[in-house]
C-alpha cells in the first residue's frame, strides 16, 4: 500500500493595513532606525487597530482567501488548527471562532500554543491526521496579534513584533511530495528567558499586576539569541543530514523571522546561500506563529513543484523545530 503524505495545496496570508515604522517608534522609546535595522533587519511591522479586533480577525481573512484560492467548499474542511499565543480569549479556542465565521460547520478545531514554533507544531499535527487516512482537508493557521501583549515603553521588545496571519491547506498524496520529515523539540527550562509574567492561572490579573506591567511579553534578549542560533541551526542541519540533503539540494530555507542575524547564522550552518533564504522581516517584523506561512505566501510565485524546503523556527518556552517539505505545485 502506498504511503500517504500530507502536501500543501494552497497558501494564503493576511496582514493589517497599519504600518508601524521605525521612525514612529523613535517617538515612543529611545531608539532609532539605524539601530533597529542593523540589529534586527526590521523596517516596519503591521499592527491590527480597532475595538474588538482579535487574532481571529486576521485568521478569518487568511482562511477565507485560502478557501477561495483553492476553490474549497468550507463544508468540506474537516479540521482547523490555529497556532497562536494571542488567542481572542482563553476560551473558546480562536480556531473555533475562525471555523464558525468561515462556514466550516463540519470541522472540529482547536488551538496550539508553542510561541514562534507553533506553526511547525500545528503543521506536523495536521499532517498526522492526513497520514492516518482519516482526514482529507485540514487547514493549519499561524496567527498572532503581538501588539496586544507588547509593552510600547520597552524598547527591547516593542521594536521586534508585529501582527499577521497565514494559513495552508493540507491534503493527501501518495506521490513524493509534501511533508517528508520533521524534528520538533522543547525545553521548559527556557521559560524564565521568554514569557509573560501574569494573566494565567498562576498569576491572574489584578490591579497590581496591571500596574506592574506584567501582562506583556518579557524577553532576555542575549540568552534567547544564543539559544535560537544554536538550536535552530542544529535541528535544521539534523533534518537535512538524516534525509541525505546538502546545501545545494535545498531550494529554500524558510526560517522564523525573529532576527536577521539568527536567520543568517542558520543559513550559514546549512551551507545555504542568502539567495535561497526567504525573508520578509523588514516589512512585517516578528509575527510569531505567522512568520513561516507569511513567508511561503510572499514567495509562492517563486516556488516550483518538487522544490526542497527546510522550515525552521525557535520560540519561547523554549520550543524549536525543523520540517523538511517537498513543494507540491507550480506557480499559478
Amino acid at each position: 500500500m502506498d504511503q500517504i503524505r500530507a502536501m500543501i495545496t494552497g497558501i494564503q496570508g493576511y496582514v493589517p493595513e497599519y504600518r508601524l515604522t521605525n521612525k514612529e517608534l523613535e517617538k515612543l522609546v529611545e531608539t532609532n532606525d539605524e539601530w533597529i535595522t542593523s540589529r534586527t533587519g526590521i523596517k516596519e511591522r503591521r499592527i491590527l487597530k480597532g475595538e474588538n479586533q482579535g487574532t481571529s480577525v486576521m485568521g478569518i481573512e487568511a482562511v477565507k482567501g485560502l478557501l477561495k484560492k483553492t476553490n474549497t467548499d468550507p463544508l468540506d474542511v474537516e479540521l482547523i488548527i490555529c497556532a497562536t499565543v494571542t488567542p481572542d480569549m482563553p476560551f473558546p479556542a480562536t480556531a473555533n471562532i475562525i471555523a464558525d465565521q468561515v462556514g466550516a460547520k463540519n470541522s472540529f478545531s482547536f488551538d496550539i500554543s508553542a510561541a514562534c514554533s507553533g506553526f511547525l507544531y500545528a503543521l506536523q499535527m495536521g499532517a498526522q491526521y492526513i497520514q492516518t487516512g482519516t482526514h482529507k482537508k485540514v487547514i493549519v493557521i499561524g496567527a498572532d496579534k503581538m501588539s496586544s501583549i507588547i509593552d510600547y515603553q520597552d524598547r527591547t521588545t516593542c521594536i521586534l513584533f508585529g501582527d499577521g496571519a497565514g494559513a495552508v491547506m493540507l491534503e493527501p498524496t501518495t506521490e513524493e511530495f509534501g511533508i517528508m520529515d520533521s524534528i520538533l523539540r522543547s525545553d521548559g527550562s527556557g521559560a524564565p528567558y521568554l514569557h509573560m509574567k501574569a494573566g494565567g492561572s498562576r498569576k491572574p490579573a489584578t490591579h497590581q499586576t496591571v500596574e506592574a506591567r506584567e501582562h506583556f511579553a518579557y524577553q532576555e534578549g542575549s540568552t534567547v539569541f544564543k539559544f535560537a542560533v544554536t538550536n535552530m541551526a542544529d535541528v535544521s542541519a539534523e533534518v537535512m543530514e538524516r534525509n541525505g540533503l546538502k546545501g545545494d539540494d535545498v531550494a529554500w530555507l524558510v526560517p522564523h523571522q525573529a532576527n536577521k542575524r539568527i536567520i543568517d547564522a542558520t543559513a550559514n550552518r546549512m551551507n545555504v546561500g542568502p539567495e535561497k533564504v526567504m525573508m520578509n522581516i523588514e516589512r512585517y517584523g516578528n509575527t510569531t506563529a505567522a512568520t513561516i506561512p507569511l513567508c511561503l505566501w510572499d514567495y509562492e510565485s517563486q516556488l516550483k513543484k518538487g522544490d526542497n524546503l527546510i522550515l525552521a523556527a525557535f520560540g519561547g518556552g523554549f520550543t524549536w523545530g525543523s520540517v523538511y517539505l517537498k513543494w507540491a505545485y507550480d506557480p499559478k
